[in-house]
């Protein structure tokens, strides 16, 4: 999730980590153990001038398959689902709107399950997650085709920049 994001103008940071548990500062392990309650996501820092709340939201969307409750491709289970997390009414708002938008568009054949949730503490991911693309350019390149997601995001979204 993090590479599409750091690719945008606009965009500050982009740090990995866990957020929507129980548990205080998980580790990976725990949190793929699905004891923690915490689900793996990106802290998004951005210059709303540049890149307003609204873009950053498409942006996420073209970068999951909102119509999977049981996680994202390869990665099953809690602890990947997605969700948008929001910090204020007017984003739950802007992404609400955009989730019933796409919902009604007919881009996919099944209901959109991601959920809209307000944002909980959030916990950075060890050092080793963070800007993982960039340290493991061949593992990541191969995740993206073989998990499906690259075809999934071409099929779903080709070269619309709606």
């Amino acid at each position: 999730m993090v590479k599409p994001f750091v690719e945008t103008p606009g965009i500050i940071s982009v740090v990995s980590g866990y957020t929507g548990g129980h548990t205080k500062n998980p580790t990976y392990e725990e949190v793929c153990s699905g004891i923690t309650g915490h689900t793996e996501a990106v802290k998004i820092t951005f210059d709303h001038e540049v890149f307003p709340y609204s873009e950053l939201v498409k942006l996420f969307w073209r970068q999951i398959d909102p119509t999977d409750a049981g996680g994202q491709f390869y990665d099953r289970g809690e602890s990947y689902k997605q969700a948008v997390y929001y910090h204020n009414e007017n984003q739950k708002k802007i992404a609400e709107q955009y989730k019933q938008e796409l919902d009604e568009s007919g881009i996919f054949n099944k209901a959109i399950v991601t959920e809209i949730l307000p944002a909980t503490t959030f916990y950075p991911a060890e050092e080793y997650h963070q800007d993982y693309y960039k340290k493991n350019p061949l593992r990541y390149s191969a995740y993206q085709e073989g998990s499906g997601r690259a075809a999934y995001i071409r099929k779903h979204w080709g070269d619309r920049h709606e």
